[in-house]
């Protein structure tokens, strides 16, 4: 009889194991005793995708279905060891897994970077009261923020980082990786002059907002469509001296475009792009309202409310493999069909993840199953007493 993969076994052909063994190699993780790194991303994949909460959760689904595991290397681990895998081996080989997915995703798409849009945000995660520790609190509410780089153009996240909750976004945000090319889009909570040379001399375009305190000086107006959302577009240069009279780092040339949204609000956009229409560049900004719907997105769906672990590293595993998770999802041959979405594939993962089926029979509802011919050694015939008389 001719083998029919599971939906997990499906899902995980896709992914670039050569590239898994050369990150373990490196980060010297071959072997965790019996609990290879091989194991301990299927058993966590294998969660995600089964949309389950908490270790024991986790191990429980998975334990059924051992013997699919053991087809693709892994293995149903107990609870025990699947925590420790998780405080004791380094988030950052996962971390390395999720780039380059994203590497193989953008060459696979085709991305140019000198069109590629960046959108930057954080959102708060409620953690237990075990955090502490990591925290070094006493009382209060435990939290973390996940700060994370988005691509609206091909709903993924490109970079994430875990900071306590008390860390500021542009704290964060400076330690983050610039891409020379790439566009940049923020709100006010990323508001540094020094961050925005920075990305102004790394080549790249930033939109975002200025404070009311903020007036912009040599200006000069620009001509702008009547009747239109876009009120004033002018160019000029920012303040020259900050507080403590320290020289403002930004000395370039800006623009300030004022535009009416839906609300009726002002909004007074900042960005280094002085050539591009104005409508573009409230457009740009416009797109950023999409990492705040990817926050709610991933919070439901990817289930990041829960967590394996009480150790930052087992926070930032799990993260990681949710992420991972996403793409692969984003790689499957329906995620590019106009009416799919990836949260409907996702909820269709979740509740087949080890059913043996073609996948994209999952996504046809006129498919049926080949009919299964019998052997004549194999039928079995009846006979009951009085049935046929």
């Amino acid at each position: 009889m001719r083998h029919q993969a599971t939906l997990f076994e499906q899902i995980v052909q896709q992914f670039p194991w050569d590239c898994f063994d050369r990150l373990a190699r490196q980060h010297r993780v071959d072997h965790y005793e019996d609990f290879t790194p091989r194991k301990h991303f299927l058993a966590l994949l294998g969660g995600v995708l089964s949309g389950q909460q908490g270790l024991r959760a986790t191990t429980t689904a998975l334990m059924p279905n051992n013997g699919a595991l053991r087809l693709l290397g892994g293995t149903a681990p107990a609870r025990s060891t699947l925590s420790d895998a998780n405080r004791n081996r380094p988030a950052e080989l996962f971390i390395d897994l999720l780039h380059s997915l994203l590497g193989h995703l953008n060459r696979r798409l085709r991305r140019d970077l000198k069109t590629a849009v960046r959108l930057i945000d954080a959102t708060h995660l409620a953690l237990g009261q075990r955090m502490k520790r990591w925290f070094g609190l006493h009382q209060g509410k435990v939290a973390a923020k996940l700060h994370v780089v988005f691509d609206p153009r091909d709903t993924k996240p490109v970079r994430f980082a875990l900071t306590p909750a008390n860390v500021n976004d542009i704290t964060a945000a400076k330690a983050l990786p610039l891409e020379a090319g790439a566009t940049y889009v923020f709100d006010l909570g990323y508001y540094d002059f020094g961050w925005w040379a920075k990305l102004d001399a790394a080549g790249g375009t930033f939109v975002t907002r200025l404070k009311s305190n903020t007036l912009l000086r040599e200006v000069e107006h620009q001509p702008v469509k009547p009747g239109g959302g876009v009120l004033s577009d002018q160019t000029g240069r920012l303040p020259e001296r900050l507080t403590n009279s320290r020289k403002n780092p930004f000395s370039g040339k800006g623009r300030e475009i004022r535009v009416r949204i839906d609300t009726g609000k002002v909004l007074r956009l900042f960005t280094n792009d002085l050539t591009s229409p104005a409508e573009e560049i409230a457009a740009l900004y416009k797109e950023r309202w999409q990492i705040e719907l990817f926050f709610k997105w991933i919070k439901q769906n990817l289930k990041i409310t829960q967590f394996m672990g009480t150790s930052e590293n087992a926070i930032r595993t799990q993260i990681a493999v949710s992420f991972i998770a996403y793409l692969l999802a984003r790689l499957l041959p329906m995620a590019e069909q106009p009416k799919v979405s990836i949260a409907h594939i996702l909820l269709v993962v979740r509740t087949h993840l080890f059913v043996r089926r073609p996948i994209a029979s999952l996504f046809d509802p006129s498919w049926t199953p080949p009919p299964r011919r019998l052997a004549p050694s194999q039928q079995i015939s009846l006979a009951l007493p009085g049935l046929c008389n």
